[in-house]
């Protein structure tokens, strides 16, 4: 029964027009209330509460501030985006991105308007890439159509532009400053997206799957687009809707879409998929019943569905009165539906279902036809709010007894058990008339009679095996399914007291559904008469039902028909069903589902922030935690299938462990980000975890074979007889050391979050910085240094001296400042004995292998040299890892001296010149000062000053020598590159001021040794390449070219050489004073480089001309700004 007009506020209430009753001379027939998303809710059209034309021109625009509609747009906007990427291919793709990341700096910049023409820029590139790299694709596509081509190619640049449209609505300046061209650019969105987007996506489905049925997937996308845009939605930019909104109405000015463009998209919508299916199927059109079907429902289903959005305000373009657009519903909705249920009987029932009609011709066409057609008419009259009073809840009444029973009859029902049909369709009707639930559970028992009788006559007694099990059995769940879900409807109406019983049925349906699914998916052909291929259960109804059944479940929850937990358990029932579409393993939906149901609670259950209850306490914690662990191990098998599906080859354990950790720790997130948030030990544990689940799977430690994991599953895919048939038996190199690399690294993220308190405890910091050094140590030498154990001991005792030393300069203690400097004097002189060592103990062990003891004298040298030479690369790249740290580590450490004492320095001057400040801040003074004296180490920043004074000159050391290490590898790896030099100068930056070394060195002069480092590098390299070249006759038939012996080349070279001179010379002794040495201007000399460009024979002389170039030039500038720096500053 419908509900009474005053418990249904958002129907509109006419008002009479006579002057006597209204005093309004204009007055209002209807009131259209309004909701915070900007659409009509209301069944009743929003056309009735327009106001005179008069009335628009005294509004005006808000001041606008965001784009209320983004959701909507990005429905249709994001996958076409998506589309058009991969049509495109990774060049539009890499185009895009870089434009996109331009405009994504120079809008963290804060320049607003670049940022704007920046994406358009980026879009316009990008579309001008696509025409040229997917035209040839297209007109291939369209089977050389160039119409064709160029509609598909205008489509896209047109879909580019709608982005760009978005992308310019989402910069507030624009809204603020133009705030009719953001109207305008909104209006333009919604009146082409229904267009565009529809054409778009069905372009895609067609791709996907075929162009039989195109017209049909235009018609839904028409629908859905139709929907979002078409339907009267408010502006985002035009009249303030609560200030100037008299009565809840809403003016037609406020409106995004105006009347021509309504009506553009209802003639799009009820005509363009005829269209489309004529000009894609004009040679079958007429040639059966069920192709001129096809063109009646491609009309009048969207005709239907355009009446139905009637209800909320589609057709507002068409008339202002109620009762008009209501005989307009009633009259053209009874005809279409005529319509659509006789061409869906000829299209659908006969032609797929006529094996189960039992009826004779012509009765069989008449039953079917009362059956259909006149359950639609009841539906849509119930729909309609029809049925109000006794004589309509009678037609109602007798037209559901009249249809259950042609339908029983239709089916085959013997015609003795007649009243039972008939007996459900009354129940049914009294249950919509009456809202008795008796009638209802009435229904259910008689329904669920009729659908048994159904399954067992149609499909018992056939012998079939069908997804991986007997009819029957298949038979049994799909008629404990159908009672189910004929009995939830009555359940949700049960009052909130008995709810379990509709989660329980709920819950079971959904189990049912996803048995059901996963064994038609995962056995998915009928063994029956050679249809094995046959596909019996396709990717898209196990979406369409996963999509449905989350809607029904927030719809239910919304309601207040289910709680919490049954949201929880059916909301990971419903999504589990999605992993089959990516997974093939037949057990990976339960797999997913309890995995689904351990992380989800902190989602799901305790979603109330606002409520302390709602928050878990820390044994709730730790308990979802363990389940969530002991879930990832139930999944293991899965997670194995997987791996190996990726790879293409079976996981080691190790990977397996990997991912079984990093699935911990990310489901664990939620429970720490929403309920724990607040703990910091948890929040350092969850690091942890999800570092040692990444280690492990990049690292891949072999695990000892008790540990392992060997299911049934895993040994048959390690022990496959082909791979062992193909490949053999191979031995893998030992990966043990991995495991010491990975606690290395555990250890360090452990310190680093204070879980090890290593900061406060000098011992244990002893003990860290030893087991740090044993475990990289022993790493190294057994995974890159395996010939003799004196060297490894070496490599040992390196690697524990330099961990040593990183870590107490980083937190020293009260005695570590006279220890560091001897621990460093031993790291250094165990480099040239290592060295040395290596060397001897490579020649040894070649000379003891018998493969070498073959081979001749001149060979055998050759192999010996090489050996050495690269271990010995090895070695040298690990003391110049070790060194660079060192100096990286003392850097750092005397610039937060620096800081402290300038910060120390300042405070001193503010309570001097602050002496006069009152007594009451003395002790706030003394308590900040005492708590910040228990907090820092024992050994304090001025004893580091004063007993730490060596560590400048070891920082200094530490950095020649590596610089130094890095020219040999230099030398050895890429044989002296030019490039090379210009990334290992900027080691020099880590050069300190110190009395020993370099006096009167400070920060101002840290560019200065780079720079000579380069000049000097350069000219020493041409100076060894003229000499290269001369003294080997290697000047590259210089005699033919210029006419001269050797010693003329020599001259030319060294006297265009000698040219760079005094630009480098005059650069380098400005980066040392930052001031003018002579009143002449830095460019002077530039004019002496450009001849070495041009006229030398030698690549590093035109290196250094270019770089005596870039030195003028950048002091010209620098000593320029500086100068007008100056200016503005007097």
């Amino acid at each position: 029964m419908l509900q009474p007009r005053s418990l249904r506020p958002y129907i509109s209430i006419s008002s009479p027009s006579s002057s006597s009753t209204n005093p309004n001379p204009n007055p209002r027939e209807t009131v259209s209330r309004y909701n915070t998303n900007n659409e009509f809710p209301s069944s009743s059209p929003p056309s009735s509460s327009f106001s005179s034309s008069s009335s628009s021109s005294s509004r005006s625009l808000k001041n606008p501030t965001s784009f209320s509609h983004n959701h909507l747009i990005a429905i249709s906007l994001i996958p076409s985006a998506f589309f058009l990427l991969d049509l495109g291919g990774s060049t539009v793709a890499a185009t895009l991105i870089v434009g996109l990341m331009i405009s994504y700096i120079i809008d963290s910049l804060n320049f607003k308007p670049a940022s704007f023409f920046s994406v358009w820029i980026s879009l316009i590139f990008a579309q001008l890439s696509f025409f040229f790299t997917a035209s040839p694709s297209l007109y291939s596509t369209f089977n050389s159509s160039l119409t064709l081509t160029v509609l598909a190619s205008f489509l896209c640049g047109h879909t580019t532009f709608l982005i760009g449209i978005w992308s310019s609505l989402q910069f507030k300046f624009l809204l603020l400053e133009n705030p009719t061209v953001v109207a305008a650019l909104e209006r333009l969105l919604f009146a082409c997206l229904p267009i565009t987007a529809s054409s778009l996506f069905t372009w895609a489905a067609v791709a996907s799957v075929g162009i039989d049925n195109s017209a049909y997937y235009l018609m839904l996308f028409n629908c859905f687009f139709y929907w979002l845009y078409s339907v009267p939605r408010l502006s985002s930019f035009k009249i303030n809707h609560h200030a100037r909104f008299h009565g809840g109405e809403a003016p037609k000015d406020s409106f995004i879409l105006g009347p021509l463009e309504s009506c553009v998209h209802t003639l799009y919508l009820l005509f363009v998929p005829l269209c489309f299916h004529l000009a894609t199927h004009y040679s079958v059109v007429l040639s059966s019943y069920a192709s001129f079907c096809d063109l009646v429902l491609l009309f009048f289903i969207p005709f239907l569905f355009q009446l139905y959005a009637s209800t909320r305000g589609a057709l507002w373009w068409v008339s202002d009165n109620a009762a008009h657009l209501h005989s307009i519903r009633l009259v053209n909705g009874f005809v279409a539906l005529v319509f659509v249920v006789v061409a869906l009987e000829v299209r659908v029932v006969f032609h797929s279902f006529g094996r189960y009609i039992q009826v004779p011709p012509p009765l069989n066409y008449v039953l079917v036809t009362i059956t259909m057609l006149g359950g639609a008419a009841a539906g849509g009259a119930y729909s309609m709010g029809m049925v109000s009073d006794a004589l309509s809840s009678v037609a109602f009444t007798t037209s559901a007894i009249v249809v259950s029973a042609a339908g029983a009859v239709v089916v085959g029902y013997p015609v003795l058990f007649l009243p039972l049909p008939a007996a459900a369709g009354f129940y049914l009707a009294r249950f919509f008339e009456k809202k008795s639930l008796t009638s209802y559970f009435a229904f259910v028992v008689l329904g669920s009679l009729m659908v048994t009788w159904f399954v067992l006559h149609n499909f018992w007694d056939l012998n079939i095996w069908l997804a991986g099990m007997s009819l029957k059995s298949f038979c049994k769940l799909i008629v404990a399914n159908a009672v189910l879900a004929m009995a939830i409807p009555g359940l949700t109406l049960l009052p909130s007291k008995i709810n379990f019983l509709s989660e329980i049925s709920l819950i079971s349906h959904a189990l049912l559904l996803c048995h059901i699914e996963s064994r038609f998916f995962s056995y998915s052909s009928i063994y029956y008469y050679g249809f094995e291929d046959v596909v019996m259960y396709p990717s898209y109804m196990v979406v369409m039902t996963t999509l449905l059944g989350l809607a029904l479940v927030r719809r239910l929850y919304v309601d207040h028909r289910i709680g919490g937990k049954a949201v929880w358990i059916l909301t990971c029932l419903f999504s589990s069903k999605l992993s089959m579409l990516f997974i093939a393993s037949k057990s990976v939906v339960w797999v997913s589902a309890v995995l689904l149901l351990a992380v989800s609670p902190p989602l799901l259950l305790y979603r109330d922030k606002s409520k302390t209850g709602s928050r878990m306490k820390p044994w709730q914690g730790y308990v979802h935690a363990s389940v969530v662990a002991l879930s990832v191990w139930f999944c293991r098998e899965t997670i194995f299938e997987a791996l190996q599906w990726w790879n293409g080859r079976s996981p080691s354990d190790g990977l397996i462990l990997g991912f079984c950790t990093l699935l911990i720790g990310v489901a664990c997130i939620p429970i720490v980000a929403i309920h724990f948030s607040h703990v910091l030990s948890a929040k350092r544990c969850l690091v942890l975890v999800v570092a040692t689940g990444l280690l492990l799977i990049l690292m891949q430690p072999p695990l000892p074979l008790s540990l392992s994991y060997q299911s049934d599953l895993i040994k048959t895919a390690r022990h496959s007889a082909d791979d062992i048939s193909i490949y053999g038996f191979i031995a893998g190199k030992p990966t043990w050391p991995s495991w010491l690399l990975i606690i290395a690294i555990l250890l360090t993220l452990a310190s680093i979050t204070s879980i090890i308190p290593i900061k406060y405890i000098v011992e244990l910091r002893t003990v860290y910085s030893i087991a740090m050094g044993l475990a990289l140590g022993i790493y190294i030498a057994a995974e890159y240094f395996v010939w003799a154990v004196v060297l490894d001991v070496l490599i040992v005792v390196t690697i524990v001296c330099a961990s040593v030393f990183v870590i107490f300069t980083h937190m020293p203690s009260a005695s570590s400042t006279k220890l560091l400097p001897w621990v460093f004097a031993l790291l250094v002189a165990l480099f040239p004995v290592t060295y040395l060592l290596e060397g001897q103990l490579r020649i040894k062990n070649i000379l003891e292998d018998s493969e070498i003891g073959n081979l001749g004298e001149e060979e055998k040298q050759l192999t010996t040299l090489l050996a050495i030479e690269g271990a010995r690369t090895s070695l040298l790249g690990l003391y110049a890892a070790i060194f660079m740290l060192i100096a990286l580590e003392i850097k750092y450490k005397l610039t937060s001296i620096m800081r402290e004492k300038v910060i120390e320095s300042s405070g001193i001057r503010h309570s001097h010149s602050g002496h006069n400040v009152s007594a009451s801040s003395l002790p706030r003074a003394r308590f900040m000062q005492h708590r910040r004296a228990s907090t820092v180490p024992s050994f304090t920043i001025k004893k580091m000053a004063a007993d730490g004074a060596w560590m400048p000159s070891v920082g200094n050391v530490a950095t020649i020598l590596c610089f130094a290490i890095c020219l040999v590898l230099n030398v050895y790896l890429t044989g002296g590159s030019n490039r090379s030099i210009f990334f290992l100068a900027p080691i020099l930056l880590l050069l300190n001021q110190d009395s020993d070394f370099i006096a009167g060195f400070g920060d101002k002069h840290r560019y200065f040794p780079v720079t000579v480092v380069i000049s000097v590098y350069f000219v020493l390299t041409a100076l060894y390449s003229i000499w290269e070249d001369v003294w080997q006759g290697n000047a590259g038939g210089w005699g033919l070219q210029i006419g001269g012996p050797d010693w003329i080349f020599m001259v030319k070279n060294l006297a265009l050489l000698v040219l760079t001179f005094p630009s480098h010379i005059i650069f380098t002794r400005y980066v040392w004073s930052h001031s003018k040495q002579s009143d002449s201007p830095p460019w002077i000399t530039l004019p002496l480089n450009l001849l070495p460009i041009a006229c030398t024979d030698v690549l590093k002389i035109k290196i250094l001309g270019i770089l005596g170039v870039i030195y003028s030039l950048a002091q010209y500038i620098i000593t320029r700004q500086q100068y007008i720096s100056g200016l503005k500053y007097i």
